[in-house]
């Protein structure tokens, strides 16, 4: 009988211990499936998050490029909608220039109004040439209010003047009337006047500088003035299609190799 109670007392503690592992066990597993669970709703959120912030990146991203296409086909700077680019692409420091009206002086440069109103900042240089009509110049003949013909390296808006001339022999009223001027939200005229080469293609040719991209610009400006000169391509055919930005119309003025406007587009 002792033997017996005893055998009952050790057996008896074990029993419970393997009762109480039992419950312990059982209180284990749920609690593994809560754990479980809480780092589940923890994660899918997380992923979630993760997911929304590339989505919101990449919206973004696109949001940032589709505004910046939007703003660049309403400023006339960059390709024109209707043309899809090509030769439209804005050029950096390519010969050219642009006319207007001195608004403002500074010592080593100044700024001028299009006859449309497009602002340029003119950048002048220590090689800079000054004209007054068709005389030898100095710097201290740019004042505000002259009117200017400005020719040099491109930049968007702002040109550094390798030659200026003050007063230039451009009948200003009939020049501008020739030109649309750039409206925020409006379309780029579609229009052609006089002669476009027969094979032209926009984007085509080949960028040139020098004495032939002064002429021709001086050409189109003297014919179309109010917008800016960004570049001037030599074509196939020995003519040069000046481009032109800032309006609405023209974007291509064609010269002739002796520097005759001939049309635009």
């Amino acid at each position: 009988m002792k033997r017996h109670t005893d055998t009952s007392r050790h057996d008896e503690p074990s029993a419970m211990s393997q009762d109480q592992a039992g419950r312990a066990k059982r209180r284990r597993r749920p609690l593994s499936k809560r754990i479980l669970g809480v780092a589940v709703a923890l994660f899918v959120p997380a992923l979630g998050l993760g997911v929304a912030a590339c989505g919101g990146t990449s919206t973004s991203a696109a949001a940032t490029a589709t505004t910046a296409t939007q703003t660049s086909a309403s400023t006339g700077f960059a390709g024109h909608a209707e043309s899809g680019g090509g030769s439209n692409a804005r050029s950096t420091n390519a010969a050219g220039g642009s006319v207007g009206k001195v608004t403002g002086v500074s010592a080593s440069s100044f700024t001028v109004s299009t006859p449309t109103g497009e602002k340029v900042t003119v950048k002048e240089t220590s090689s800079t040439v000054y004209e007054k009509g068709t005389s030898t110049s100095v710097a201290s003949a740019v004042t505000k209010g002259k009117t200017v013909l400005v020719l040099g390296k491109v930049n968007s808006t702002m040109i550094t003047a390798s030659q200026i001339i003050v007063q230039p022999t451009i009948n200003m009223s009939k020049a501008s009337a020739n030109v649309i001027s750039f409206k925020k939200g409006s379309q780029s005229a579609s229009k052609t006047v006089g002669q476009v080469p027969t094979n032209y293609k926009e984007g085509s040719g080949t960028i040139v500088s020098g004495t032939v991209a002064t002429k021709a610009t001086k050409a189109a400006l003297t014919s179309y003035a109010g917008g800016i000169v960004d570049r001037v391509v030599r074509l196939s055919n020995g003519e040069y299609e000046v481009h032109y930005i800032g309006v609405n119309w023209p974007h291509h003025i064609f010269v002739t190799s002796n520097f005759k406007v001939v049309g635009a587009n």
